[in-house]
């Protein structure tokens, strides 16, 4: 059995849950965050995306839930405001050890990576498919420039996770799912429920 690896990161509690092969564009305004931003850039780290149990996304240090997805900047620039614009590319999912929270209010966790769920046995239809396809057409970059994966039915469900109006605790639960069928089950659903399939 292969050994689960640990890597130290600094965490990026937010409202939003990030999947792996995903891209969340971000406002950077918090120096505790600026510095995070600064440090990764430099180094070419990582940045653990969380989404908040407790707390909120500015103030004191949030607390977390444990299942989060590793991430590196794959673009960055200062907009018209004044505040610098990032976007997080989603790499892998993690769970969360241990954290530490420093002075400035910055968390730095202990995570252990998970491995990517296998590919579904059965197929996922058209159905899924077509609505991505529609939905990433009426969007901007990042997601209209983003690679596609459109036969690979984990890079399906996890991008209609992240783009249609689901409940955070949706999200997250699905996240968390090491099985891709599972994950599709309890999305199709939800999807009848909004009268999108």
């Amino acid at each position: 059995m292969e050994v689960a690896k640990k890597i130290t990161i600094p965490l990026f509690p937010l409202n939003a849950v990030l999947f792996p092969g995903g891209a969340l564009p971000l406002r950077i305004f918090e120096p505790r965050y600026l510095d995070m931003v600064s440090d990764c850039l430099k180094r070419d780290g990582r940045i653990g995306v969380v989404l908040i149990a407790r707390g909120s996304e500015a103030g004191p240090a949030a607390q977390v839930h444990d299942i989060g997805t590793l991430s590196y900047i794959s673009y960055w620039h200062k907009r018209s405001d004044g505040m610098l614009g990032i976007t997080l590319a989603g790499e892998q999912r993690f769970r969360v050890l241990s954290t530490e929270v420093r002075e400035n209010q910055l968390t730095m966790a202990e995570v252990e990576l998970l491995q990517n769920p296998p590919l579904p046995q059965k197929q996922q239809g058209d159905k899924l498919i077509s609505l991505l396809q529609q939905i990433i057409a009426r969007l901007e970059p990042p997601y209209t420039t983003m690679k596609k994966f459109y036969d690979n039915p984990e890079w399906v469900s996890a991008r209609l996770v992240e783009l249609l109006p689901l409940s955070l605790k949706d999200k997250q639960a699905m996240l968390a799912m090491d099985d891709i069928d599972e994950r599709i089950a309890y999305l199709q659903p939800r999807l009848v429920s909004m009268e999108i399939l």
